[in-house]
């Protein structure tokens, strides 16, 4: 049966139980004898050896009120009494029962895990009031930890059979206590909503659904305090302090209200401002006029914390790696001016005793070692310290916070540059999968490991398939080949690419490209900035249209391709693609110059880097082109921990050879699968390739227009009978500019971040294409009815508009006076061959999810081209190991 423990005091309770069993006894009777009983897993000896009575000794009322103290301290009685019977004493004990159990009820926010670990009481233990309010009292703190101030903890016990007892917490968790108000009392020159904002605890409101800044936590209230003081010493209140901070509970015991009692006090500026220096070569009149500030602004303790920084990296930079910088305040009350005094104390000249390694179980020594700036026994150099961390945090490697830390060496002058390095995945797996109905499955996986056997090589595989394109690559990468600062590396590929279209729900596929290459590339640096890299390239690209539907039936036998004579008709594939067909091979050479200062080039919050790189294609081969690319990003940290990025790059390619036959025939001496093409995921907003020209091709039927003219008007692509054809450009440009948003500390360590964008680009410059170079007016083509059966043969006709927009007819009737059973009109159009920048705006968030990198965009396109496909939502997952 299970009965409710009582919470009162023990002491008090057993003292009255024990006023209430003990009679009046003699004060003088001489004990005889003792006897105990109702022991069960005591002996009756130990029971007499935690109490003072003995025989031959006087019993007084005083003796028996001590012996009944003594035992119920060892909290290993439920209930004991004395009865003297002349000197012959007898003690009755009922002993605690033995834990069989302990059980938790109603706990859901706090698993049980959590709270087992902090109870003093466990199973086969002897069950004790007291352990049993000090364990209610123990998850009770649990869960005020987590904000849930209202919890409640009701402990039961159920008696079993010898003596034993489960111990059942029953737990009431309640809602989390959230901070209901703030109020601040005492400012005058900021208000309170100004002041709530520079604090961490926020007002409970609706919207703050995802944050836990309104949960009322203790130590927040401290640090909130310690945050007005911050804000208040930035401002120029050099006297600021909180008076009082008092959380109350609110009448329903739910949530709290919370005060801050302030005293602003005056605002100072600053007076003079100097420093004064025991350091040779570090003399105050060199670094005076450096100072942030000057006499008369309002005095900011930030900037002068950051000045302190600043001069200690300065000395670091002449070699003193433990300057010592003290500001000297003097406070002027009369004029509210505050003097300072920049000591910076005599030190000694240091140099590198030793570089310490910490923490890399997989990767080796020497590739951290190489990243260092310092060698052992240079002089010391706060700033290529500093360099030195943030090369090796560009590994990618190592945890994002690394710092190298400074401790003193085995004399003054020597110091152990130490680098605690915690390592994290290096390896990349991404998957993904999907089903369209243009492509069906869709499967692409990649697998990618930058720190192979812990040399800081890069080793990776990538596959692709789908109904659209199917691809595998290779690449192997060394940064140091022989320990020397050269990079070497390789890449095998083979891509299959296919383009489609539909017509009547059928899939037709407008041409396939087949290329196989391999690409050798060499790096090696030519100042520490500055770097330059080489590669050579040979690849072969084979170009085909499926015969029976995109060639031409020269002997009228009505089957496509199957004379030597039938070739590639422009009227059904069009004449770019018409052109682009035929097997060739690239052999190419190109350059890239590299000027990179980025303090991490995986996730960079400053700096600039530039590329410009160089192809030249003609080293052998059938392709002949020079082409041309720049890229150039800075990065800035902007009102506090925002990351504002700039990125542009541009690209230009220069064929050197002529394809044209004939004037204005619309071949572009640039092949189709050599151009720039611009879309998602460099132009977000936009398609794959959905910016820049293109050839659109849209079934038409007959119609009248405002005037009752017949016209033919174009059927929408979404009946199936449009085709939407890239075909690139020589020149592009793109840019971006983009600001990432810090969030809390609980958004960071799930990963998040946030931004805003906005992209620019365009692709343009292409030989405007024929879109149907056979200009006879009339021609014949087979008819076939509705069972595949030639009929005969129809007259075609092609009109040019006067925008060059060609159209096909075929008559409705075959040449015996029959109606056909295909009538086809379609008109082609040509768009985007335009320089005008395209424009979208949108914002994305990246998260190091459980599952791996994932990336989402939400982008609309603000300015557009005809003919441009736009898209409004991306995104992209992978894992890492």
């Amino acid at each position: 049966m299970c009965g409710t423990i009582l919470g009162g005091a023990a002491v008090s309770a057993q003292a009255q139980e024990v006023e209430q069993i003990t009679p009046a006894v003699p004060a003088n009777d001489t004990i005889q004898s003792i006897v105990v009983n109702g022991s069960q897993r005591l002996e009756p000896t130990t029971v007499l050896s935690y109490m003072k009575l003995r025989v031959g000794q006087p019993y007084t009322q005083e003796a028996a009120d001590q012996a009944l103290k003594d035992l119920f301290e060892t909290e290993l009685f439920k209930d004991v009494s004395i009865r003297n019977d002349q000197g012959a004493v007898v003690i009755e004990v009922v002993e605690n029962p033995v834990i069989n159990r302990i059980l938790l009820e109603g706990n859901k926010r706090i698993k049980e895990d959590a709270i087992f670990p902090e109870i003093r009481l466990a199973p086969r233990q002897i069950y004790t009031r007291s352990k049993v309010r000090a364990d209610v009292a123990r998850i009770i703190e649990l869960y005020k930890r987590k904000g849930r101030f209202a919890a409640n903890v009701e402990p039961k016990m159920v008696q079993l059979d010898q003596n034993r007892v489960d111990i059942v917490f029953e737990i009431n968790e309640g809602p989390k206590s959230k901070v209901q108000q703030i109020n601040i009392i005492g400012n005058e020159e900021f208000s309170d909503g100004k002041l709530r904002g520079e604090m961490v605890t926020k007002q409970s409101r609706f919207y703050r659904f995802f944050s836990s800044s309104d949960t009322y936590d203790p130590d927040r209230l401290a640090f909130d305090q310690q945050k007005l003081r911050q804000f208040y010493l930035t401002e120029g209140y050099a006297d600021f302090r909180v008076i009082s901070a008092v959380a109350e509970l609110t009448p329903d015991k739910r949530d709290f209200i919370i005060t801050y009692v302030v005293e602003e006090g005056e605002r100072y500026k600053f007076g003079e401002v100097l420093v004064e220096s025991e350091i040779r070569d570090f003399t105050p009149e060199f670094l005076t006029p450096q100072l942030p500030m000057k006499s008369g602004d309002f005095y900011n303790a930030k900037q002068v914390e950051d000045t302190v920084e600043r001069l200690s990296e300065t000395a670091g930079l002449f070699g003193y790696a433990f300057a010592d910088v003290r500001p000297q305040f003097s406070r002027n009350k009369e004029t509210l001016t505050m003097d300072i005094l920049f000591q910076v104390a005599e030190s000694d000249r240091v140099y590198v005793e030793r570089i310490d390694i910490n923490g890399n179980t997989l990767t080796q020594d020497k590739v951290v070692r190489r990243e260092f700036r310092l060698n052992e026994g240079d002089a010391f150099n706060s700033f290529q310290v500093k360099r030195s961390a943030n090369r090796i945090k560009s590994l990618g490697f190592f945890q994002e916070t690394l710092e190298i830390e400074q401790k003193q060496g085995s004399a003054p002058d020597r110091i152990i540059l130490e680098a605690n390095v915690e390592e994290r995945a290096t390896g990349e797996l991404q998957l993904s999968a999907g089903f369209s109905s243009v492509e069906n499955f869709i499967l692409q996986a990649s697998v990618r490991q930058r720190n192979f056997r812990g040399k800081g090589q890069e080793l990776r595989a990538s596959v692709s398939y789908s109904s659209f394109s199917q691809s595998i690559e290779l690449g192997f990468t060394e940064p140091y080949l022989f320990d020397r600062n050269i990079a070497v590396g390789a890449d095998v590929f083979r891509r299959d690419l296919n383009s489609f279209n539909f017509v009547n729900n059928n899939r037709e596929t407008t041409f396939e490209q087949l290329t196989t290459g391999f690409q050798i590339r060499a790096g090696v640096p030519i100042t520490e900035y500055l770097s330059a890299s080489f590669r050579y390239g040979l690849s072969q690209d084979d170009v085909t249209l499926e015969p029976t539907l995109f060639f031409t039936d020269s002997n009228g036998d009505g089957i496509r391709g199957n004379s030597p004579a039938d070739a590639c008709d422009p009227i059904i594939a069009g004449r770019f693609l018409c052109d682009a067909l035929g097997a060739r091979t690239t052999s190419s050479i190109g350059t890239s110059l590299i000027y990179d200062d980025r303090d991490n080039r995986i996730r960079p919050t400053r700096g600039q880097s530039i590329v410009g790189s160089l192809d030249f294609a003609g080293l052998g081969g059938s392709v002949k082109y020079v082409r041309g690319r720049l890229n150039a990003s800075k990065h800035w940290r902007v009102l506090g921990d925002f990351i504002f990025t700039v990125s542009g790059e541009g690209g230009y390619i220069h064929p050197l050879e002529s394809r044209s036959v004939t004037p204005g025939d619309g071949i572009d001496d640039v092949r189709l699968t050599d151009r720039f093409f611009l879309g998602e995921p460099q132009i977000r907003g936009f398609d794959i390739r959905g910016v820049g020209p293109r050839v659109v091709r849209s079934a038409t039927i007959p119609g009248l227009d405002a005037n009752g003219n017949p016209i033919n008007e174009i059927v929408e692509a979404t009946n199936g009978r449009q085709t939407d054809d890239a075909i690139g450009g020589r020149a592009y440009y793109l840019g971006r500019a983009e600001l990432e948003i810090p969030l809390g500390s609980g958004a960071r360590e799930l990963g998040l971040r946030p931004s805003i964008f906005v992209d620019v680009g365009a692709v343009f410059k292409v030989a405007r294409p024929l879109l149907l170079t056979d200009l006879q007016t009339q021609r014949q083509r087979t008819i076939f009815d509705a069972d595949g059966n030639a009929i005969g043969v129809a007259p075609e006709f092609l009109t040019v508009d006067a925008d060059g927009n060609a159209t096909v007819t075929l008559d409705a009737v075959d040449a015996n006076g029959n109606p056909n059973s295909i009538a086809t009109n379609f008109v082609e159009q040509f768009f985007g061959d335009s320089a005008s920048p395209r424009v979208s705006v949108g914002f994305g968030v990246n998260w190091n999810s459980p599952f791996g990198p994932f990336r989402i965009d939400i982008a609309r396109a603000l300015l557009k081209e005809p003919g441009d496909d736009t898209k409004l939502f991306t995104f992209n997952v992978g894992t890492q190991f």
